[in-house]
């Protein structure tokens, strides 16, 4: 999901063409996870969710390794939302199907460590993306990361027929147009999409070009600025290892507005053009800030409409995902047209309101959010 961060200034540099187009590269990718994420939960609960994931991977470990071999940025760009459409399965349909086999009573851990996988994951994305483009180039990043795909579809596979897999089907629905527009009428359901869309748009917006701006500001290598970027992930699993502490002092609606704050600050000190070692720092606390307010976020979004939980929850990601296209895609105009600290700083002062905004909306609504 986040390899291909570090490695828009090489593309840019590759096909000689500006940083923001370059980003439709990240965009097209977000994008089709963020759409196809609304019709993995239909398919998974009619065929087995294990089996979707299953050849999902190795769809998206194909068009990941062929796009190391495309000769301009449309391909490339076709090449991404292929592999978008088909990771957009994983992380749901994982979800599920951990929901489908794990008892209630040890479910939490199990998703906890899930979560976890996924920090780490994106840690690992950003940093091997940074150090492969710098040693490979963006071509051999892409057909390692291909490459590595494909070999978890095997490993995936082998599972698949040892037995050991429970597959949960059912008939699915009939009616999901129907079930998407009677989610649509709850205010509860369009506050928290609608904030999800908004949190993804400035967030990831702003995530995504600072590892150009270390690029174009401070002349670092591809491997020291995915190293950089990956530390994002450490600030979420510092959240992840203390979150029980902060919910029991701060409190959900505390949690969202520190997390916003915290996050938007970071944004503010990043457009000041620091030294360069404050990145280190900044990052971290933007990773922080991020899942504080965010898994307070997700956790709503799992009670918003209990009668279609599977729905609402796929229709939050996809929201959260396409505010993600969007935010790149204004953020890739913003950066080509007035620079990258005005981008940061309306990022910072924007996703501050924003958590200010829904703690309120919180604390107004308590009865009915909880």
């Amino acid at each position: 999901m986040r390899v291909t961060d570090p490695l828009l200034p090489q593309i840019a540099e590759a096909f000689a063409i500006p940083i923001g187009d370059a980003a439709i590269v990240a965009t097209a990718f977000t994008i089709a996870y963020g759409i196809s994420q609304v019709f993995y939960g239909l398919l998974g609960d009619r065929i087995g969710k294990y089996t979707v994931v299953t050849f999902a991977v190795l769809v998206s470990g194909l068009g990941t390794a062929a796009g190391a071999f495309a000769g301009d940025v449309p391909v490339l760009a076709a090449l991404r939302l292929l592999s978008g459409s088909t990771a957009g399965a994983i992380i749901p349909l994982g979800m599920a199907y951990v929901g489908d086999v794990v008892p209630f009573e040890q479910r939490q851990a199990v998703l906890a460590k899930f979560i976890s996988g996924q920090i780490i994951g994106m840690l690992a994305g950003q940093a091997l993306g940074g150090i492969l483009g710098e040693y490979v180039g963006w071509r051999g990043a892409l057909l390692c990361l291909g490459a590595l795909f494909i070999l978890v579809f095997f490993m995936l596979a082998a599972e698949r027929r040892s037995g050991r897999v429970v597959e949960v089907t059912t008939g699915g629905s009939a009616s999901v147009l129907r079930q998407y527009k009677t989610l649509l009428q709850s205010g509860r359901v369009r506050l928290i999409t609608g904030t999800a869309f908004v949190e993804g748009m400035l967030a990831w917006g702003g995530l995504t070009f600072i590892g150009a701006y270390l690029r174009q500001a401070y002349g670092l290598g591809f491997d020291t600025v995915g190293l950089l970027l990956a530390t994002f992930g450490l600030g979420g699993l510092v959240y992840v290892t203390t979150a029980r502490q902060f919910l029991g002092k701060l409190g959900e609606r505390r949690m969202v507005r520190l997390g916003g704050a915290t996050l938007g600050l970071a944004f503010l000190c990043i457009a000041a053009a620091p030294p360069i070692w404050m990145f280190v720092p900044l990052i971290i606390a933007s990773g922080m800030g991020f899942y504080l307010m965010h898994n307070t976020l997700q956790t709503h979004a799992t009670q918003m409409a209990p009668k279609s939980r599977g729905l609402g929850v796929s229709f939050f990601a996809s929201c959260f995902f396409l505010g993600q296209s969007l935010g790149i895609t204004l953020l890739g105009w913003t950066v080509d047209h007035i620079g990258f600290e005005p981008a940061f700083v309306w990022v910072g002062v924007l996703i501050a309101a924003l958590a200010a905004f829904f703690a309120w909306r919180l604390s107004r609504d308590a009865d009915g959010m909880s």
